[in-house]
């Protein structure tokens, strides 16, 4: 323990690193500061008593990634969710698109250019994003009626959306960790408290069983964070050796090192985005409800079944799951080129004992590969699912064939009847949250660490072991 003061003493020692620190702690009062200034026309009152409805459906999502600001409606109230998803957008085009493969494998420049046409995309995305937000608080009576208030809403919102987009390039610039992800995590910290108040809420009650199910969420939360640690910090280590080689009048390699591998390479990014294209469907569907007086419409069809379409629905759990593990798939064959690592081996006179350069390499590199991608696409699914199981529960009623059978059972067995409704807690204790939360704080340490140690400053444990982040 004396080691890691040491170390947070250090932190402040080096001029570099505390101007760092602080420019990030600088811009994240900023985004906080920002949650505080409301949009223009919004009636606070009936914002209230609309949130009291709709805070368990997708809505709740959105809320989420931006740090309760669209619970509020402030300027902020998007967040970096059109960011995220024209991230998205560009990732998959990058599959089907030989222009954009091209600038992918530019180096620097094609990032540059790729980062570019993100926030061009962006600007639109959150510019019909929030043409919807303003005709679905119209359509609640929480904006006032007219174009008028329409127009300065959408601009008001997405000027919002692109300054806390500029926010998260300037962090991950100029300051510690990576920017968009420390502005999630801030807005997750944030609303911790009122979290923390609701339990102790029931616990006060004194009700037996409400303090049976606090305490089982606070086991499940310390063993889940457990888990969570354990698997980020796991890594599969490939024995690399390289050849003896001549250069000039020196003789250089000849060493055997290792190249590891994470066991969950995509890090906390395919939950957020199985979570940003879950929930931009609810966004058209609040806007544009069906008419109350004509309900035989297919859109009122539609409309009906969709509301049904929520956390604790098995449909959703299933559609959620399976995206987790697509964009687990999908990303990390993006960060992660096995030809292009193959090759690289090659030209520096490395190889993998037993396996040929090239590309037997390239083939072995990618069964590795798969195999930990498949454990970590599982891993992702399962700590979205298992907090988000214990509070919005599991509508097994709405399963196929036995879903009548398990309801009655499960709804008549002491001990189960929590699991169709769940514990009725917010978002903030949910799997998607504790990835965040988790994950963002052993990479911001992990960097501190590397530039500790990089200016021969002991890291946070000290000479004996590093910190290693999602990324390191």
């Amino acid at each position: 323990m004396e080691k890691f003061f040491a170390a947070v003493r250090n932190m402040f020692n080096v001029p570099d690193l505390r101007r760092r620190i602080f420019f990030t702690l600088g811009l994240l009062a900023v985004y906080r500061f920002g949650a505080h200034v409301g949009t223009p026309g919004i009636d606070k009152a009936r914002l209230d008593e609309v949130w009291r409805d709709v805070s368990g459906t997708l809505l709740g999502v959105l809320d989420l990634f931006s740090g309760g600001n669209f619970r509020t409606i402030s300027v902020f109230a998007l967040g970096v969710t059109p960011y995220i998803t024209a991230s998205i957008i560009l990732q998959l085009m990058t599959v089907v698109s030989p222009q954009l493969k091209k600038l992918q494998e530019e180096g620097e420049m094609g990032r540059q250019k790729i980062n570019q046409w993100t926030r061009y995309l962006t600007v639109g995305l959150a510019a019909i994003q929030t043409s919807f937000v303003a005709h679905w608080l119209q359509v609640n009576g929480v904006g006032a009626p007219g174009w008028g208030f329409r127009l300065s809403t959408v601009l008001t919102l997405t000027t919002g959306t692109m300054f806390v987009m500029w926010l998260g390039e300037q962090i991950t610039e100029r300051g510690v960790g990576n920017g968009i992800s420390l502005l999630i995590f801030a807005g997750i910290v944030i609303g911790l408290p009122q979290g923390v108040q609701q339990v102790f809420g029931r616990v006060r009650g004194g009700d037996t069983m409400e303090i049976l199910g606090v305490f089982g969420l606070l086991v499940a939360l310390i063993l889940i964070i457990a888990f969570i640690v354990f698997v980020e910090s796991a890594r599969r280590k490939i024995p690399v050796s390289y050849a003896k080689r001549h250069v000039g009048r020196q003789v250089v390699g000849g060493q055997q090192t290792t190249m590891p591998l994470k066991i969950n390479m995509g890090g906390v990014i395919p939950v957020i985005f199985a979570s940003s294209v879950l929930s931009m469907p609810q966004s058209v569907f609040a806007a544009f409800p069906p008419d109350p007086a004509n309900t035989t419409t297919w859109w009122a069809w539609i409309w009906e079944r969709f509301q049904l379409f929520h956390p604790g629905n098995p449909y959703y759990e299933l559609i959620f799951l399976s995206l987790i593990i697509f964009f687990t798939f999908f990303y990390v064959s993006i960060v992660f080129n096995v030809e292009e690592v193959a090759d690289n081996l090659r030209k520096h006179g490395g190889f993998m004992p037993g396996i040929r350069p090239g590309r037997a390499t390239a083939e072995h590199l990618n069964s590795i590969l798969t195999r930990l991608t498949t454990v970590g696409a599982i891993y992702l699914a399962l700590v979205a699912f298992v907090p988000q199981f214990m509070l919005s529960g599991f509508q097994v009623a709405r399963l196929p064939l036995i879903g009548t059978w398990l309801d009655a059972f499960v709804s008549t067995t002491p001990g189960l009847s929590w699991i169709p409704t769940g514990m009725g807690y917010q978002f903030y204790f949910g799997g998607t949250s504790l990835l965040i939360l988790v994950g963002v704080a052993m990479d911001t340490v992990a960097q501190i660490e590397a530039q500790l140690v990089m200016r021969n400053y002991e890291g946070f444990l000290g000479g004996g072991g590093r910190l290693r982040g999602r990324r390191a």
